[in-house]
């Protein structure tokens, strides 16, 4: 969509979860351009057995009260029609006129005077209990804080930071509740907001009332999604009508992208729709797409592969290969004859050729996006070269400190021919066969800008290590924040699934993966979009497969050198696996691949949570028919 010819919203999703106007919401949101999911997440219970209030009125009519603040419209009508039930409303009226009456804001202004309660002081916008406290300071009219008895009606939730500044003023406070909040009656349209938002099937979100901010976090962490949640918030356009709304949401760690300048449903929607495009950019670090309503169910999403990321039952064992797309396919060679291979993995038309092409020889239950774990280095402002017959080499490398620091953020905007890439193929491809997207661990890609090219003993990259760990750190982290945006870049365009290689980490100790290499691990794998499932995958990993799940994943891939079963139960059972044939099995003789792929079928027992893979990828030379072979098999020896 041009840019210029962006409505508003332009088809980004919104969250709403306003309740008493929700249908209002949603007219006002399709108007501005977005597709709207309002959630009810509240109901207000009226207090009609409220003893507080009735005390209250007690000390009203008997003069122990010098001051009453009214917090809201609704509050204030609702405390007078409470009270009404034992008094007159000429005799409520009265009394309360006798008062110095503080309104905070228009609504509950416009409530008293047609109660006929004359306003001594309205508070102005943005209406926070510090403009309260302010203007109670600077114009008390006669009203002296210090010793003065005042009721505060309360609206849902107590203001503690507002009770707590007239307390220290040396005010008498009374709290007045009037109406309290519950979950909505039917929670369900809340429960499947907080599943959208968690998945990352929204853009937008819209509070307006701290009330649905606390009501979101418990029905997420009802589902077990609160981090889920809390992550793809960090992703979306987050939107508050106001400073209160705000200061509760600061409070619960919530993050604040906009308040409108008014703080009003309308001028709320308005501002969320020109800004959140930027925002969303600023966050995701590519433009937000206008998208139609997602279907119910995507094409891909109950595809074998996917459900066995999730550890779901599958009608057989999936199976993909790592370098599925390669030298060992005669259709590859005769594109690497034309291009070289920076120029293939820069044109996305020619990146979806091989890897639709590849998937669908062998029949793959998924495909792998055709690029190079390397790609990110030149974003870094380093130099990327492929020799033949000596493979990649970076220059100049990373050695010092200084070295560290002279690299670049990553702009994930430089890296936009994959995502151009990802959209081709997920275009091309069969939509029921998911992709995948990936990208080098930053273990590995720290060890490459150290050494410049393939090393065996990995001499520079342990001495910066050990010698210099403040720049190690810094390394990592650099590489870990601009991993995040590319791979995210990635799901936004299309993938369903992301792999981590940390081909070179088995040549650390599990103490020295725990201390340099675990937290950016961690770091990159929480920082993917929720709902992603990822693959954590390594080579010579036998001794850190436990490192290795506590640094996350929903798959970890285990390699050749390590038994499934035994591999599987170091992982634990809570975690699908990936693997794990010897990628030279395949040069045998067909009933020697079926053999060894039916051991280790054997050994997953059938469980829920195993993809079939090699250990590591197809070598050069390895016989297309053994591979299309090997898929056969092991979908034959699965099936259910």
């Amino acid at each position: 969509m041009a840019e210029d010819s962006v409505k508003g919203f332009g088809g980004l999703h919104v969250v709403s979860l306003e309740s008493r106007r929700a249908a209002e919401m949603e007219s006002i949101i399709r108007s501005h351009g977005g597709v709207p999911r309002v959630a009810p997440s509240m109901r207000e219970i009226p207090l009609e057995e409220n003893a507080e209030a009735f005390a209250f009125a007690e000390r009203l009519f008997a003069g122990e009260i010098d001051a009453a603040l009214f917090l809201t419209g609704v509050g204030t009508r609702t405390l007078v029609e409470t009270l009404e039930s034992r008094y007159s409303r000429d005799e409520i009226v009265h009394a309360l006129s006798q008062l110095t009456v503080v309104a905070r804001g228009p609504k509950p202004v416009k409530t008293l005077r047609e109660l006929g309660i004359p306003v001594t002081i309205t508070v102005p916008e943005p209406n926070t209990w510090r403009e309260i406290l302010e203007t109670l300071e600077a114009e008390p009219r006669g009203l002296d804080l210090n010793g003065a008895r005042i009721a505060v009606q309360e609206y849902g939730i107590t203001n503690q930071p507002l009770l707590d500044g007239l307390t220290r003023r040396g005010a008498v406070v009374t709290r007045v509740p009037v109406y309290r909040w519950a979950l909505p009656e039917d929670v369900e349209p809340l429960r499947e907001a907080v599943r959208e938002i968690s998945a990352g099937r929204a853009d937008v979100v819209l509070f307006t009332t701290s009330t649905q901010v606390e009501h979101l976090l418990q029905v997420a962490a009802e589902l077990g999604l609160e981090d889920a949640l809390r992550a793809a918030l960090d992703r979306m356009a987050v939107c508050s009508i106001g400073p209160t709304c705000s200061g509760t949401m600061e409070h619960l760690d919530v993050p604040v992208d906009l308040e409108p300048e008014h703080p009003r449903m309308g001028h709320l929607v308005k501002e969320a729709s020109e800004a959140a495009r930027d925002i969303l950019v600023a966050k995701r670090g590519v433009p937000a797409v206008a998208r139609p309503a997602a279907p119910a169910v995507e094409p891909w999403n109950d595809a074998p592969f996917l459900k066995a990321c999730r550890r779901e039952p599958t009608p057989f064992t999936p199976v993909w290969l790592m370098r599925q797309a390669g030298r060992y396919m005669s259709d590859y060679r005769e594109v690497r004859a034309r291009h070289s291979f920076l120029e293939l993995c820069k044109n996305p038309q020619l990146v979806s050729e091989v890897t639709v092409t590849a998937a669908e020889r062998i029949k793959a239950d998924a495909a792998i996006i055709f690029a190079d774990i390397l790609l990110i280095v030149e974003p870094l402002g380093l130099n990327l070269e492929y020799s033949a017959g000596d493979g990649p080499v970076i220059s100049p490398t990373v050695r010092e400190s200084a070295d560290v620091d002279r690299l670049k953020e990553v702009d994930p905007a430089a890296l936009s021919y994959v995502y151009d890439a990802v959209r081709q193929t997920r275009k091309d491809l069969n939509p029921k066969i998911p992709l995948i997207g990936f990208c080098g661990a930053p273990f590995t890609l720290a060890s490459y800008v150290i050494e410049g090219s393939g090393s065996r003993n990995y001499e520079n990259t342990k001495s910066l290590m050990y010698r210099d760990a403040g720049a190690w750190h810094a390394l990592m982290d650099r590489i870990a924040r601009g991993l995040v945006s590319y791979v995210n870049c990635q799901v936004e365009a299309g993938a369903q699934c992301i792999q981590l290689f940390d081909s070179w980490v088995g040549c650390l100790s599990p103490e020295d993966y725990r201390e340099f290499v675990l937290p950016h691990s961690r770091t990159l794998i929480q920082g993917i979009q929720p709902g992603v499932p990822v693959i954590h995958f390594g080579t010579g990993t036998a001794t850190l497969l436990r490192d290795m799940k506590e640094a996350g994943g929903d798959v970890i891939g285990l390699d050749w050198r390590t038994e499934l079963d035994r591999g599987w139960a170091e992982v634990g059972h809570d975690r699908a696996v990936q693997g794990n044939m010897d990628p030279l099995v395949l040069f045998a003789e067909p009933e020697y691949i079926k053999k060894r792929a039916k051991q280790i079928m054997d050994q997953a027992e059938g469980r829920p949570g195993h993809i079939f893979n090699l250990g590591h990828g197809i070598l050069p030379k390895t016989p297309v028919d053994n591979v299309i072979r090997l898929i056969e098999y092991v979908h034959e020896l699965s099936a259910r």
